[in-house]
């Protein structure tokens, strides 16, 4: 996955100008099927597609595809399933244009997810769940993800592109600093006498992911703000394929969309499922979601050309834009004939993700809580940047302001409050 610097995006509003500029903007044709295998019954998908949003101009529409693996029961996954896309969607102001709205989306998502958490958490109910939730608007495909479900893309051109983060704590060194930096450990099983067995996890708790919704019972440090990727198609389209670790645990990357190469989705998410049971059986949900993103008048999944061997089938970098490329933007950016990124951004910090770096106007109510949307009174808001380092010399009174409890959610977050302590049981992810 690329680090933050490595790259540089392309400008939305140089890709909108550049569709602007054609005499007929065409709409993809969004196609879509999903396959399980249940062991414990706590997997649960979210598809709609045809959303309709109402705009000065007239009417969009855009699809959302969503994937949530339970653990420690079912009430974290299903709860996320009902109340995820409102939650998000109520943090994007309602006159925003096409492309404003496609920008808000990033932050909008982390908004969502943690209000959702938020509201989940008052519940008291001790479960959680991973989350994968993919919003298509055109050809603009906005995923954010917390746990390790994930969700990669096959371009028409043949690439293979990793459009979220594992938050497993076995995998992520950053993570697990960032939890003993908060007040949790990390560590293996201690079965006594000095062995270790199993994967590092989090403590108390022992749960091996640092990121979910929900898990209220393991502490406030495994957050809920997901990793964001913002992309852009190419004009012929891709394959989404998103699915639970019980089939990222069987199946790499190059072996899931091998597997159904040429199939519709229906057939191809079943095919996935079926090859990631085949070996061992059955040993948790397993999931999969198939989405075909194609141009209108090609009705069949789009087929790349041959691969070569070795490790270029992977494509975990996004097309590199030169500062002399940059330059004159109008001028260099030609139609694109591979994936564009157009955001990245995985920290766990609110105050990094919710800042007042916009990228349209107005993004926010000045009176309103960056989180929850509930109104705050002239002089009750808490800054986001209040009691935190490194904010871009953003000063403490400085918006986007919280709510005294979203306040009280973002202190715990960062360690700067006691949390749960209690012990999960032994079927934890």
């Amino acid at each position: 996955m690329l680090s933050k610097g490595e790259h540089q995006t392309v400008p939305l509003s140089v890709l909108l100008k550049r569709e602007l500029a054609n005499e007929k903007i065409e709409r993809p044709e969004i196609s879509h099927g999903q396959a399980s295998q249940s062991k414990k019954g706590e997997d649960f998908t979210f598809l709609k597609t045809e959303c309709q949003r109402v705009l000065g101009d007239g009417v969009t529409t855009f699809s959302v595809f969503g994937l949530f693996d339970g653990h420690n029961g079912s009430a974290a996954a299903i709860y996320s399933k009902e109340n995820l896309l409102q939650n998000v969607l109520s943090a994007i102001p309602s006159d925003l244009n096409r492309d404003e709205w496609v920008a808000a989306l990033p932050r909008a998502l982390v908004a969502g997810f943690v209000k959702t958490d938020k509201e989940f958490q008052e519940k008291a109910q001790k479960s959680g769940t991973t989350v994968t939730f993919v919003i298509i608007e055109g050809w603009v495909v906005t995923v954010a993800s917390v746990g390790d479900s994930r969700c990669i893309l096959e371009s028409a051109e043949g690439g293979i592109y990793y459009l979220s983060a594992d938050h497993r704590l076995e995998c992520n060194e950053e993570e697990r600093e960032r939890i003993t930096t908060s007040g949790g450990e990390v560590g293996r099983l201690n079965t006594g006498g000095g062995t270790q067995i199993g994967p590092l996890r989090c403590w108390p708790g022992g749960l091996c992911l640092s990121r979910s919704i929900g898990d209220m019972d393991v502490g406030e440090f495994i957050v809920p703000v997901p990793y964001v990727k913002q992309v852009k198609l190419s004009s012929a389209g891709g394959r989404l394929v998103i699915a639970s670790d019980g089939v990222w645990d069987a199946l790499s990357a190059e072996m899931a969309v091998e597997c159904c190469r040429g199939m519709p989705p229906d057939a191809a998410a079943s095919q996935i499922v079926k090859e990631a049971v085949q070996p061992k059986g059955i040993r948790d949900d397993t999931t999969c979601i198939v989405v075909d993103i194609q141009p209108p008048e090609k009705p069949n999944p789009p087929q790349p050309p041959p691969k070569k061997s070795g490790k270029k089938v992977f494509k975990s970098i996004f097309r590199k834009i030169t500062s002399e490329s940059s330059s004159n933007t109008e001028r260099d950016y030609d139609e694109p004939d591979v994936v564009e990124e157009l955001f990245e951004e995985g920290s766990a910090s609110l105050s990094d993700r919710l800042d007042t770096k916009y990228p349209v106007c107005n993004m926010f109510k000045l009176f309103m809580c960056a989180v929850c949307q509930v109104e705050i009174k002239p002089g009750e808001g808490i800054s986001i940047h209040a009691g935190s380092l490194n904010t871009r010399n953003a000063r403490p009174w400085d918006g986007p302001f919280l709510c005294s409890s979203c306040q009280v959610k973002k202190e715990a977050m960062e360690g700067k409050r006691p949390s749960g302590n209690g012990r999960y049981s032994s079927d934890s992810d």
